[in-house]
């Protein structure tokens, strides 16, 4: 595949031949149009096909877990426990996905950890038939999920440069996230509340047969995806690199604390909605099946999202656009502590989604651009470990915060948790935000 390159920007009072320097520019600029408008091509919609069905297979499997933990225990601590062993691997794993996907083959990588998401809820069906079911066998099968989910995520977000011109990246990310969402967020919850209800061993068929179906897809995307090596290094020194810098590069680096703040609240709430909107002793009192009508809410927003946040983005600034992602993402994770009213929810998850997809289109399709490929699984990984590590932090607070304070009081908390998030937008200056894209 080719490994396309920004034009370099160049000041046209730089070059005492203005009128020259500035016709450059017009053609560069032009160039860069038509790249935008250019097709995506086949090995895209190819990766393309792949992350809606691993996304549709990953939204049934997170609805099906919960609901068959709750067979076994009500405590809000080993609920939340369930969300803190399935993203743990962010936090231990993630920067030696990164190194690996940039010494290795991406696509590969991301053909063994689909491989390895299908065996395993095959292997948890087994386990029920044979009536050997517990909280700590969920417990396994959510961190060992979690573990080729880390592999697959990172190599899938660093390989997409290698897809695409790194100018069409906010309209191929804003394809690719409104699959997702829709497949892992639309689709996926009330399939897996139909399966679960309808017999628990189709909630976990379901998305063994749909990883699989996942890697076929990804076999059609030819190509060699493995960054040349100038020298072989140790994958301690591979992973120093990619956190210096991530450190050094002020942007990305204030992008990663903020996301992995909202992550931290989105985490809390989320993890333990479920016993809030669930079963006759709820504050909701849905049945299984209306708890993931309630979550396709917000991913409804976010489809819509991932084909408006190109536009946003002119039309707001990047600075403005992620300032008002977090306004909206702090009654995302608060609006539970207000009201159980499950239509009023319906329509805070609902926008709460668009912006949620509105900050990732941004900030995912800067990282891809102002980080050089050879780099980008590791920064990718950094980036993901200060914002997706605080994941199981944010479960196993929430249990705690809940188990102490009760459910309302912890969403309350985490929605203004994520409403200070505002305090760190000075850095985040359309200004500041072109200087790094310009740098690169």
């Amino acid at each position: 595949m080719v490994n396309w390159l920004h034009n370099n920007h160049r000041n046209p009072l730089s070059s005492p031949n203005h009128c020259g320097t500035v016709s450059h520019m017009a053609g560069d600029a032009l160039e860069v149009n038509n790249q935008t408008r250019m097709p995506l091509g086949a090995p895209y919609w190819n990766l393309w096909t792949a992350s809606g069905l691993s996304n549709l297979a990953d939204g049934v499997f997170k609805i099906a877990l919960p609901l068959l933990a709750i067979q076994f225990t009500q405590s809000p601590t080993l609920i939340a426990g369930l969300s803190f062993v399935a993203t743990l691997p962010w936090l231990l794993f993630t920067l030696t996905a990164g190194a690996l996907a940039d010494r290795l083959d991406r696509r590969r990588l991301m053909l063994t950890a689909n491989t390895a998401r299908a065996v395993l809820p095959a292997l948890l069906v087994a386990v029920i038939l044979f009536d050997l079911g517990s909280i700590w066998v969920l417990y396994v099968t959510a961190l060992l999920v979690g573990v080729a989910e880390t592999l697959y995520d990172t190599s899938a977000q660093s390989i997409m440069p290698q897809v695409v011109h790194r100018d069409q990246l906010s309209r191929a990310n804003g394809r690719l996230y409104a699959v997702e969402l829709t497949t892992n967020q639309f689709i996926g919850p009330p399939l897996g509340g139909f399966l679960v209800a309808a017999g628990v061993i189709g909630g976990f068929l379901v998305p063994a047969a749909l990883w699989l179906a996942a890697v076929g897809a990804l076999f059609l995307v030819r190509g060699n995806f493995r960054i040349e090596r100038e020298q072989k290094t140790t994958l301690r020194h591979d992973i120093a690199e990619g956190l210096r810098y991530l450190y050094n590069q002020k942007i990305l680096r204030t992008l990663a604390v903020m996301t992995g703040t909202f992550n931290f609240a989105s985490s809390a709430a989320f993890a333990l909605f479920v016993l809030f909107a669930v079963g006759p002793a709820s504050a909701m009192q849905l049945s299984e099946v209306g708890f993931g009508i309630l979550l396709t809410t917000s991913a409804l927003g976010a489809f819509l999202g991932s084909f408006i946040a190109e536009w946003a983005e002119r039309l707001l600034g990047r600075s403005k656009s992620l300032a008002l992602t977090i306004l909206g993402g702090s009654f995302f994770v608060g609006a539970p502590a207000l009201t159980d009213n499950p239509y009023i929810l319906g329509f805070v998850f609902f926008v709460g989604g668009a912006l949620v997809m509105l900050w990732n289109v941004i900030t995912v399709s800067l990282r891809q651009r102002i980080t050089p490929d050879r780099l980008l699984g590791r920064v990718n990984s950094a980036y993901r470990l200060l914002a997706w590590g605080t994941m199981p932090l944010g479960a196993a607070a929430g249990g705690l915060i809940a188990q102490v304070a009760g459910l309302q009081a912890m969403f309350g908390i985490m929605g203004v948790l994520t409403l200070a998030l505002l305090a760190l937008m000075p850095i985040l200056s359309d200004k500041a935000i072109d200087a790094a894209d310009i740098e690169a």
